[in-house]
């Protein structure tokens, strides 16, 4: 990883000597503007619009428009006066509860890691602050630029995001259109806690994945191999005005989805034993059972009635 910061972090007057690495990458497939006639690639110019020549690199320098057309100018030097205290030094100022910010203020995520000998003081505010889940509010400034950051213990590491100071978030009253005092259908609103429910899960980041980059990856090695590659125009969406209509379809395309609910009926009952008559034939081969037919039967009754019995 590339160093992108060198400093320490204080806490009281505890000083822990941190190198900075950014945490996350970007992504994104870079395109190049390209002359349509002849396939070069367009180079930016720096060219002033009153000389009208290509200005070199040495001949810029910053500048504040304080009225329209009217600047103010600064030197390099004096830029770097300013923040060449605060480039050093990430001071916390309070420990805090991570629950307590809201994901609006976060920017870009950076990884800590103990420069020099600041070893010991590391995995001693690592380990204070994971046992007490806190985590530290702290003033930073990475490229001249001043941010308030948050530090924290990500598995066996300190972390830093940097975050918005309060007067750069834009209030929500500025967002337009937003409803006021409409009464929601209490139907409705059974059928979208419902949907909620079913759709709730523990979160996966692994299940996520850039679709538009995979399909731009595909669609750029087809061309590289100078095939022929067509992309399906995409399925209109159905514009479903009725709301309940679209929560209990919304609903019954989950109940789809999920695997059928398994319920365990109980131990089965032991199947009643099937009784049938014994044949004639049957009954012989049992040599302990006599056969009795209905003419035996009648004589024995006959011989009953002849001698009174």
């Amino acid at each position: 990883m590339h160093t992108v910061w060198k400093g320490a972090i204080s806490f009281g007057l505890v000083h822990v000597p941190v190198k900075m690495f950014s945490a996350t990458e970007d992504k994104d497939i870079s395109m190049r503007y390209i002359h349509q006639v002849c396939g070069s690639p367009l180079a930016y110019i720096r060219k002033c619009p009153s000389c009208d020549v290509e200005v070199k690199w040495e001949e810029i320098t910053k500048g504040y428009e304080y009225e329209k057309g009217k600047f103010v100018l600064f030197e390099k030097e004096e830029l770097d006066q300013l923040s060449e205290q605060a480039n050093k030094n990430i001071a916390i100022l309070d420990f805090v509860n991570l629950t307590d910010i809201d994901p609006i203020y976060f920017q870009k995520t950076y990884y800590l890691s103990p420069d020099q000998s600041g070893g010991n003081a590391y995995q001693l505010l690592m380990t204070a602050m994971r046992e007490t889940g806190k985590i530290g509010i702290a003033k930073i400034s990475i490229r001249s630029k001043s941010s308030l950051a948050a530090i924290r213990v990500l598995e066996d590491c300190l972390a830093i995001e940097t975050i918005f100071y309060p007067d750069e978030i834009r209030p929500v009253s500025q967002v337009p259109n937003i409803p006021e005092n409409i009464a929601v259908n209490d139907k409705e609103l059974t059928m979208a806690k419902m949907l909620i429910d079913q759709l709730s899960t523990p979160f996966d980041p692994e299940k996520y994945t850039d679709d538009y980059r995979a399909r731009l990856l595909e669609l750029i090695n087809h061309k590289v191999a100078g095939e022929e590659y067509k992309i399906a125009p995409a399925k209109p969406e159905a514009n479903v005005v009725d709301l309940m209509a679209a929560l209990q379809a919304s609903i019954q395309a989950t109940q789809t989805q999920q695997p059928p609910i398994m319920t365990d009926p109980g131990p089965s009952k032991p199947a009643k034993k099937r009784t049938t008559r014994k044949t004639t034939a049957e009954k012989k081969e049992n040599k302990d059972e006599p056969v009795v037919t209905p003419k035996t039967t009648k004589r024995k009754t006959a011989k009953k009635k002849e001698t009174g019995a």
